[in-house]
Parts: C-alpha cells; structure tokens; sequence
C-alpha cells in the first residue's frame, strides 16, 4: 500500500508536465526502436552514422564516446560503493536461506523416506497374516545361513559411529560417515537393501552427523580452544556440509578471544591515552587480521564468506572506535588535546592500515568515526591560541622584541637573529611572538591529520584566528573608525592601545611578518611531502602537492587581504589627523586657494602647511619603518604609497572643496592655482624620490589639476595662453625640492635635479609637463 501511495503520489507530482514528458518519452522510445530489433547491425548503424563526417569530426566523437565511457565507469564505481552494504548484506542473507532450503530438503526427504518405510512395513505385516500356518512351520534357508559382511557391517556401524564421536576422533568419524554415505547410495541404486533396512542405515548416518556437527561447534565455542584445533573443526564442519554456520563460528570465535584478552585492559582516568589505544588497537586488529587469515585458508574467496567477513570486520572496528573516542578521544577532544587527540587517531590507523595487505581497507571507516572527535579537538585548540592571544594583547606594550632564546649572529641585518632551531627570527611583540609559537605547535599537532582530509578545516580555522587578531590590532588604533560590529565574536575586546606612530608600526610589522611570512612558512608542514606516509608514493606526493599548493597560495592572498584592512585603518586615521583639526575644522578646504591675493613676486612660495606635515609624517614613518621592516622593505615602501593615496583620494572625493573651488562666490585666481599646482608638484616630488609614487597616486594628481584648471578656464582665463599665468615646469621643481631639502634637513642635490635613480622620477616629470600642455578642458 505504501509504494502504491508513494507511486500515486509521485505521478500526481509530475502532472503540470504530463505531456511533455509523455512527448518526449515517446520520441526516446521510438529513437531505442532500432536497437531492440533482433536484426540490429552495428557496423552498419555506425556506417550510416558517420558516412557524412570527416576525419576531426569522428575523432572528436570517439572523445565524447570514451569521456561517456569514463563517465559511466565512474557512475558505476560510486553506485557499487553507495550500495556496497546493502550488497554484502544481501549476499549474506541468500547465503544463509540457501543453507535453509537445504536442510529443509534434507529434512523432507527422510520424512518422505520414513513415510514410505513405514507404509512398507505396515504391507509386509499383512502379507505374513494372510499366508497359511504350514508355512510359518516350514524350515527356512535363512535360519541357518550365516549372515553377509554387508549385514555384519550394518550392525557394527551405528555402534563405530558412537565410538569415534565418543572419542572425539573427528578424521576418522568423517570418513566412516563418507562411507556409510557411500554404501547407502549404492544400495539405493542397486536394491540390495530393504527399503526398511536402507531408511534404518540413513537415520543412523543423519543422527550422526548431527551428533558430530554440534560437537565440531562446541569446540568451535570453547574459549580455551587454540588455532589449529579451531581451524580443524571449522574445517570438519564446513565438510559436513554447513558452511555458513562454520564461518559465523569461526568470526564467532576470534571475537570471543579478543573480547576474553580485553578484560585485562582497563582504562582509567590516569592512564595513558596513546598507550591504551595501542593495546587495545593490537588486541582488536590482530584478531581481524587472524580471522581473515582463516577464513582465507578455509573457505577460500567465495564472495558469499569474503562478504560476511567484510561485514563482521567492519562492525569490530565500529566497536573499536567507540572504545577508542569514549576512553581517549573524548576527553583530550574536549581539553583541546590536538597533539594527544592526533597521535591516538595515527596509532589506530597504523595498525588498521596493516589489514590492507589482506583485502581489508577499514581506514575509511575509522577516519569516518574519529572525525567529530578530531574536529573538536581542532576547534578548541584555535579557540585556545585566540583566546589566549587576546589576553596577552590587553597587555602588549607594543615593542618589538626578538624571541626568547635566539643568539644573535654577525654579519645579519638587525631586524633578524639566528633561533635555537636554526632559523632567522624576526622582531614581534609579546602577543605576536605568543601566537606564533601557539601556530608553530598548532602545525606540528595536525600535521600528521592529513589523511583525515582536515588540512583545509585547519587552514581556514587558522585565517578566522588570524583574522580575530588584526580585528584585535585594529582596535588598539587610536580612534579606529571600523565598524563595531565587524568584531562580533573576536573574544576578549580590552586591548591596549598603541599611542605612539612607532607603536602603531609596531602593529603593521606584527601583522604582515605573520601573514606574509610565518603562517605560511608554518603551513607548508601540512604538504603531503612533509608526510611520512607518502614517502614511498611517488604519484600521490606530486598529485596532492599540485593540488595543496594552488589551495595555499589562496590561503595567503586572504591573510594578506586581512592585513590589508589592518593597513587602511592605519591609513585613514593619519590621513584624518592631517586633515581635521580636534575641533572638527578641516585643514584642507578651498577657502586656502580661493582667497590668496597680492602679488606673485611678493608672496614666498612654499607648499602648503597640510602637504608639509604630510611629508614629515612619512618621513618620519619611513625611518622608523626602516628599522622594523628589515628585508621587507617593499611593505614599507607600499606602507607610504597607501598612505600619500588616501589624502590625496580625500581631496579628490571632498565634494564641498570641489563645490567651493568650481562654484563658489569667489572664484579660482590665478594665485590659488599656482598654489595648488605647486602642492601636487610637492607631493609627487617627494613621493617620488621615496619611491612610493604609484602610477594611481600619479593619475589621481593628475586629474585634481585638470579639475582645477577647469575651474581657473571657467572664469574666461586661459592658463595656457602665451601670457601663462603658471610658470615653467621647473619653477615648481626648484621649489619643491627646495621644501624637501628644507623640510628633511638634507644638503642640496648637485645642480638642483632630482634622484635620476628613481623609477618613479621620469614618469614624474612627463606626465606633470603632460597636464600643463595638454589639458583635458
């Protein structure tokens, strides 16, 4: 009733769509009609397929045949192993109704036999009433005849039979059975028994064989009873004929010695939990792999045996992961015992992975059963480093200190001292060095999990950790403008804060040393090369080494881009110091151009307060960075760059200076151009000659001044008349680099030029001469 419901169901879900399907149904059937015919050619059917294709094109279809044969093959493995248990459960099941059947037959026929014995008894008592009393006196030949050997043996049989049972002399009892069978069967063919006579000899025969059966299986039972006699009668029983009952004993058997050595391993809660994984590991496995040792020798690899030996193994090693996760797993799983949860898992995957040489892959089910155990495990030793990297940041002084326990060595650059390990270390803060060290030991603990496939959770545990701790830097920034709410879930929000600009460096070096350099270094223990179990597979190392690299370098491109969000912080707090005064006025607005009058000649030219104090600002952030980023220089130098862009964007997105300057009351004079001009020459100057003139910070410059000469024009003058109201290009750069050398205190570069060596200075200075002779206006 349930699949008829289900049926009607199904069909009453499919009725909006009723006609096609029945369409297109329809037209599949008939396009299968030419292969059901029973004169379907092949050949010729593919003749007439490919009569009209070139050569390219019936090679490309025998690359879509083979991709569809691929396709199929596969479809077939993952249906064979998603069904597998229900397979061998199958399997398992006709076997044993079989083994019912036959001894239901056997049953029947000496029923039936008996019935007719019976029946011919009951004919020949009638006979001897009904024959004349003269006959019952007359002598007979049989009296006085000596009985046959066959009757001799007839009577001594049963009583042989009881003999050799009772004496446990299985050899010999079974070939007196094969015997007995044997006379039976020609005394059947050749009629040289009684029918009631033939059915005593066959009740005898059954009786024993029995009798010997159950005796085979209660010393198959018996704990005491060592291999070979075990594998003896096994064999004994399997020969009378009921294989599947002598299997199921066999399994039956090891497993009552397993379970019978296993009471003498008792856990506690002191005790060691590698070491009781291990015993109980040699215990559990030793025992499969002597069953299967067995059951090999004995019964071969009949599919029906070799199923129920699959079966009952991986139900054992069920029961030994449970022990396993309850006794060991669960405990160091719940404390954050990575190391102590690893090392129990790559114990009992030792041993399961000796089954492997006898047909038996139960690695999976293990990985299967221990995996929640391991991932908690994972979980809370991320946890752990965050929690405990917080705590120590609510305290960080934010100094940068080398390691404990390095020697410093000669001939290094400062930043970086020679470890105990061999390694060069580099400068971090206390919170810094803490949370490396607890990623070291974090590597080193789930390092030998790969197999368990783990090595992405890890790596993506290890980016949210990571990523709580720029959330955790980001909030030392004085008047950091993130988001509160980005920090849900970071843990302890008490952090110190970083005053100073060498502190808030100091933050910047944390972050970027851990993302660019020590996380991945540390990651690379989760390659497949550094795996001990891939030594010898050659295939699989380059296979999972081309797989785990492209995995990783994503993994470092998404740290970079969480210190990334670190850098902007830091970028637009300075930019907004240099911009706004404590009281909310800003110190970049349009009314410093607008209203400049007089004379050109009279006025002392200078860049502008703003565009000074942003030049000793990244002078200043450039010495100090020199001496934290050592070796990284390019961190520093990008440090800056970002830095320069996000005032500049700031003047290029203030929409009410933009407003002032194209709109205003007052407009652009040609004083305030000059004035401006010269503070984006400054700027470029100077970034330039550090090195951190970016081709957007340079496009940027350039379009703020095609703005604000549009807005010069717009007032009726045209600033690139022959009477230009802006000097030459290199009256902007004697005075820019005139302000630089002031502003630095550094002496005057020979001839007044710039660093040539700069590959920033010539695109400088053409681009800048681009704007002046070929407006956009």
């Amino acid at each position: 009733m349930a699949s008829v419901k289900s049926s009607r169901s199904r069909a009453h879900a499919v009725t909006p769509s009723k006609g096609i399907n029945k369409e297109s149904g329809t037209k599949l059937e008939e396009n299968l009609n030419v292969f059901k015919s029973d004169n379907f050619d092949a050949d010729a059917f593919v003749q007439s397929k490919c009569h009209s294709l070139n050569e390219k094109e019936i090679r490309q279809l025998c690359s879509y045949l083979l991709d569809l044969k691929r396709a199929s093959a596969e479809e077939m493995r993952k249906s064979v192993y998603a069904n597998y248990t229900a397979f061998i459960r199958t399997s398992k099941e006709i076997s044993d109704l079989e083994g019912e059947l036959s001894s239901m037959k056997n049953l029947l026929s000496t029923q039936a036999t008996l019935i007719h014995g019976l029946a011919e008894g009951v004919h020949i008592d009638s006979l001897s009433d009904d024959a004349p009393e003269s006959t019952s006196n007359a002598p007979s030949n049989d009296e006085v005849r000596e009985p046959t050997d066959l009757e001799k043996w007839l009577t001594e049989f049963p009583d042989l039979l009881d003999i050799l049972l009772a004496e446990r002399r299985v050899d010999e009892a079974l070939s007196s059975l094969d015997e007995g069978e044997r006379i039976a069967s020609e005394a059947k063919e050749k009629k040289t028994l009684s029918h009631a006579v033939l059915l005593s000899l066959q009740t005898a025969i059954a009786e024993r064989r029995q009798m010997l059966a159950d005796q085979l299986a209660e010393i198959a039972c018996q704990p005491s009873t060592r291999g070979a006699e075990l594998r003896a009668a096994i064999s004994a029983l399997k020969k009378l004929g009921d294989g599947p009952r002598a299997h199921s004993l066999l399994l039956n058997a090891h497993y009552q010695k397993y379970q019978l050595n296993m009471k003498n391993l008792r856990p506690s809660s002191t005790s060691y939990g590698g070491a009781y994984t291990a015993a109980l590991s040699q215990l559990v496995f030793s025992a499969i792999a002597q069953a299967a040792t067995d059951s090999l020798a004995i019964f071969g690899k009949e599919p029906a045996y070799t199923s129920e030996l699959v079966m009952w193994a991986t139900k054992q090693t069920e029961a030994f992961a449970l022990l396993v996760k309850r006794h060991a797993l669960t405990s160091s799983a719940a404390a954050g015992g990575l190391r102590a949860a690893a090392e129990c898992v790559q114990i009992a995957l030792g041993h399961c992975s000796l089954l492997e040489a006898r047909g038996l892959a139960l690695c999976p089910v293990l990985l299967k059963l221990f995996r929640p155990s391991v991932e908690q495990a994972l979980d809370a030793n991320l946890k752990r480093i965050e929690e405990s990297t917080a705590a120590l940041a609510a305290a960080d002084d934010w100094e940068l200190t080398y390691p404990p326990s390095v020697t410093r060595t000669s001939g290094r650059p400062a930043g970086a001292v020679l470890g105990s390990t061999g390694a060069y270390q580099h400068k971090l803060s206390s919170s810094a060095h803490r949370f490396n060290l607890m990623v070291q030991d974090f590597f080193e603990d789930v390092g030998p999990l790969l197999s368990m496939q783990l090595g992405g959770k890890a790596l993506e545990g290890l980016f949210q950790v990571f990523n709580a701790y720029v959330n955790t830097l980001i909030r030392a920034l004085p008047g950091s403008i993130e988001d509160e709410t980005s920090f849900e879930g970071s843990g302890n929000k008490i952090v110190r804060m970083a005053e100073t600009e060498a502190q808030q460096i100091a933050l910047l070096a944390n972050a970027s040393l851990l993302a660019d350099e020590l996380l991945p270094r540390a990651a690379m223990k989760l390659a497949p090369l550094n795996q001990a179990n891939y030594k010898d597979d050659l295939q699989r190392r380059a296979s999972d080494r081309q797989s785990r690299h492209p995995e990783q370098r994503e993994w470092k491109k998404r740290l970079v881009n969480s210190v990334d969000r670190l850098k902007d912080s830091f970028c637009q707090q300075h930019a907004l110091d240099l911009i706004f005064t404590e009281e909310g006025d800003s110190h970049l607005s349009a009314e410093m151009y607008i209203n400049m009058e007089g004379n050109a000649d009279e006025i002392e030219w200078f860049p502008s307060l703003i565009f000074q104090e942003l030049y000793v600002k990244l002078n200043r952030m450039a010495a100090i960075a020199a001496d934290m980023f050592v070796g990284r220089e390019r961190f520093a130098i990008l440090l800056l760059m970002r830095l320069t862009e996000t005032v500049i964007l700031w003047l290029s997105q203030d929409q009410s200076f933009w407003d002032d300057i194209e709109e205003g009351p007052r407009p652009l004079g040609h004083l305030g151009l000059q004035q401006f001009y010269l503070d984006m020459k400054f700027v470029t100057c100077f970034a330039s000659q550090g090195r951190y003139l970016s081709r957007n910070l340079l496009r940027v410059v350039n379009d703020i001044i095609s703005k604000a000469m549009s807005a010069f024009a717009s007032t009726g003058m045209d600033p690139y008349s022959a009477g230009s109201v802006l000097p030459d290009d290199d009256w902007f750069t004697e005075i820019a680099q005139d302000a630089i050398e002031r502003l630095s205190g550094k002496p005057k570069i020979a001839n007044g030029e710039r660093d040539l060596n700069s590959p920033t200075a010539s695109v400088s200075a053409q681009s800048m001469s681009s704007v002046r002779s070929h407006g956009s206006y």
